[in-house]
C-alpha cells in the first residue's frame, strides 16, 4: 500500500477507495472519481477536466504549439550567450558531439516527465484534474517514491528557479542598477496566477531570442575574417570539460517548470509534440551559434559571446534583446518558487492581498541574493551542476520507471466488470496502491524503456556530480566582489559587470576592426581557461 502525504491538507493518509467508484479511462488504468465525460466543451468550467475522444483535456488552456514556444522561450536565453565558451571548453569535435547527445537527452526527460503527469492525472483525478495544482513536479515524486522525495524535490525546484532567477539578472548595463530595474519592472507580472495567463510574454522572448541569433551570426560573419586567422583555442584540461558540462545543462535544463506549464495545456497529453518541437528550434538555435563563437573568435571568448561581437550597433541590439527576453522569461521561471510560497502560507488560488505580500517577498530575497552576489558566474555553473542535472535529467528517468510499473502493477491487480464494478485478482474489498520495488522495475518494464532510462539517469549522476565538483572548486579560486549595497559606499571598487568595451580576439586579445585597440578593446584575460 502506497503512503502518501497529501498535499492538500497536509495530512498523511492511506487511500482506500470504494470498489464503486472505479472505472476505467482510454489508457486502460484504473482510476478513481473520474472527471465527468462530457461529449464537448460546453457547461465545463476552463480549469475542470473531461473525457474527449478517449483522452483528458479541459476547456481553455494552452494549444502544443503555444506550450512549445513557451518552453523555447523559458530556455533559449542564457544558453545562447554562453553555449560557445563550452563548445570552446570541450574542443570542437567532442562539442558538437554533446550538443547532439544533450538534444536527445533533455527531449526525452521531458517526454517521460510529461508522461508522468498524465498517469497521475489518470490514476488519482480526484487529486490532479479538479482545479489548479500549485506543485505539480513535486507531485509527482511523491507519487513515484513517497511523501520524503515530495520534500526533496520541492527543494531541488526551489534552488533551481532561485538560482536561475538570480542568473537572468545577469546583464551587462551595471548590474547592481539593472536587477532593481528589472524588478521594478517584473514585479506586477508576477502577480498573475499561472502560465496560461502569461502565455504571451514568453512567447514574445522566444522571438526576441530568435532575432538574437540572427545577429549574433551577422556579427560574427563579419568579424570572421579579421579575427578567424588569429583564432587559438585553449589546451586540454579536464576541469574545463567539466565546467562545459554544467554550461550544457544550465542551458538544456528547464525541466523544473515543465509540469507547471504541461498543467496549464488544454490537452496534457499532448505535452510530448511541445517537447520535441522545442527542443528542435532550440538545437537550431544553439548549434549554428556555438560553431560561429568557436571558429571565430577561439579563446579570446569569456562568458558571453555578446561582449565579442565588434559591430557595436549588433552588439548593443544583441544586449537589449537578450535583457527583453530575461525580463520576460522571469516570469515562468518565478512561477514555480511563487506558487510554493503560496502552498506553504495557504494563500487563497484568487487573486488578493496575501498573494501580492507573498509574491513581493519572493522577488525581494531573490533581489537580495543577487546584490549580494554581483559575479554570480561561478554558481550558474554550481546550480547546472547540481538540482538542475536531478530536475532535467535524473527525476524524470527514475520517476517514470516508478510510475509505469506502479500504473501497470495496479491494472494488473485489478478486473473490469460491467456490472459489478471492479474486482481484484487478491479477492480484496478495496483496490490498494501497492509499493514499487526494484525489482518490479526490472521485471515489468521493456528492456529498452529500461537500458535508455538507466543511461540517462547514470549520465545525469556522473555528469551532474562532476560538474558540481568543478563549479565548487572554481568558486573557491574566484576574486570576491563586495556586495552592490556595500561597494556603493567605496570610492575604488566599479560595479562588477559594468561593460561598454568589446572583448577582441587574438592571442593578445588586441585585434580590432576599428583602429586602435587601447580605446576600444577591454582589458585581457590570459587565464579564462587555465
Amino acid at each position: 500500500m502506497n503512503i502518501y502525504n497529501d498535499s492538500s491538507n497536509g495530512n498523511t493518509t492511506r487511500e482506500k477507495v470504494p470498489m464503486s467508484s472505479f472505472t476505467t479511462n482510454s489508457s486502460g488504468s484504473f482510476s478513481t472519481s473520474v472527471p465527468p465525460k462530457f461529449d464537448g466543451e460546453d457547461g465545463a468550467d476552463e480549469n475542470s477536466y473531461f473525457y474527449k475522444d478517449g483522452k483528458l483535456q479541459k476547456a481553455k488552456g494552452l494549444g502544443w504549439v503555444v506550450t512549445g514556444l513557451f518552453v523555447v522561450g523559458d530556455l533559449a536565453g542564457g544558453g545562447l550567450v554562453a553555449l560557445p565558451t563550452a563548445m570552446l571548453e570541450f574542443g570542437f569535435a567532442f562539442g558538437m558531439f554533446f550538443t547532439v547527445l544533450m538534444s536527445f537527452t533533455v527531449c526525452y526527460t521531458a517526454y517521460v516527465l510529461g508522461q508522468c503527469w498524465c498517469i497521475l492525472q489518470r490514476r488519482w483525478p480526484q487529486h490532479y484534474t479538479r482545479g489548479h495544482v500549485r506543485k505539480p513536479y513535486p507531485e509527482i515524486g511523491g507519487r513515484a517514491m513517497g511523501p520524503r522525495m515530495n520534500r526533496f524535490v520541492s527543494g531541488c525546484v526551489l534552488v533551481t528557479q532561485f538560482g536561475v532567477a538570480i542568473a537572468f539578472f545577469d546583464t551587462d548595463i551595471g548590474f547592481c542598477v539593472i536587477v532593481l530595474i528589472v524588478a521594478l519592472c517584473l514585479l506586477p507580472v508576477t502577480f498573475l496566477k499561472s502560465p496560461q495567463d502569461f502565455w504571451g510574454a514568453v512567447v514574445l522572448a522566444m522571438f526576441t531570442t530568435s532575432i538574437a541569433v540572427v545577429l549574433i551570426l551577422l556579427g560574427t560573419s563579419l568579424d570572421y575574417g579579421i579575427c578567424a586567422p588569429e583564432r587559438r583555442t585553449p589546451e586540454f584540461r579536464i576541469t574545463n570539460y567539466f565546467l562545459a558540462l554544467g554550461t550544457f545543462i544550465f542551458s538544456y535544463g528547464g525541466h523544473a517548470v515543465f509540469p507547471t506549464i504541461q498543467h496549464d495545456m488544454k490537452k496534457p497529453h499532448e505535452f510530448t509534440k511541445s517537447s520535441i518541437l522545442a527542443f528542435t528550434i532550440i538545437a537550431m538555435m544553439y548549434t549554428p551559434v556555438s560553431i560561429m563563437g568557436y571558429l571565430t573568435y577561439g579563446d579570446s571568448l569569456r562568458d558571453s559571446i555578446i561582449n565579442s561581437l565588434q559591430t557595436k550597433w549588433i552588439q548593443q541590439t544583441v544586449n537589449m534583446l537578450i535583457t527583453i527576453h530575461c525580463i520576460l522569461t522571469l516570469t515562468i521561471v518565478f512561477n514555480p518558487i511563487n506558487q510554493e510560497a503560496e502552498e506553504y502560507f495557504q494563500v487563497p488560488q484568487h487573486f488578493g492581498l496575501k498573494r501580492v505580500f507573498v509574491r513581493t517577498g519572493t522577488l525581494l530575497a531573490v533581489v537580495f541574493v543577487g546584490e549580494t552576489l554581483p559575479t554570480f558566474g561561478p554558481l550558474l555553473d554550481f546550480v547546472g551542476g547540481s538540482t538542475m542535472a536531478l530536475s532535467s535529467i535524473i527525476f524524470p528517468c527514475v520517476f517514470y520507471l516508478y510510475l509505469s510499473v506502479g500504473e501497470r502493477k495496479a491494472n494488473e491487480n485489478a478486473l473490469h466488470c460491467p456490472k459489478n464494478g471492479i474486482t481484484t485478482k487478491k479477492g480484496l474489498s478495496e483496490v490498494e496502491d501497492e509499493p514499487v520495488t526494484l525489482v518490479d522495475i526490472l521485471e515489468r518494464t521493456d528492456r529498452v524503456t529500461l537500458f535508455v532510462c538507466t543511461f540517462f539517469a547514470l549520465f545525469g549522476i556522473m555528469g551532474g556530480a562532476a560538474a558540481t565538483f568543478s563549479a565548487v572548486r572554481e568558486m573557491s579560486y574566484a576574486h570576491f566582489v563586495p556586495p552592490c549595497y556595500i561597494s556603493a559606499f567605496l570610492d575604488s571598487v566599479s560595479d562588477p559587470n559594468a561593460g561598454g568595451h568589446t572583448n577582441c580576439c587574438g592571442f593578445g586579445q588586441n585585434i580590432s576592426r576599428y583602429g586602435d585597440p587601447a580605446l576600444f578593446c577591454s582589458d585581457p584575460e590570459y587565464g579564462a581557461y587555465s
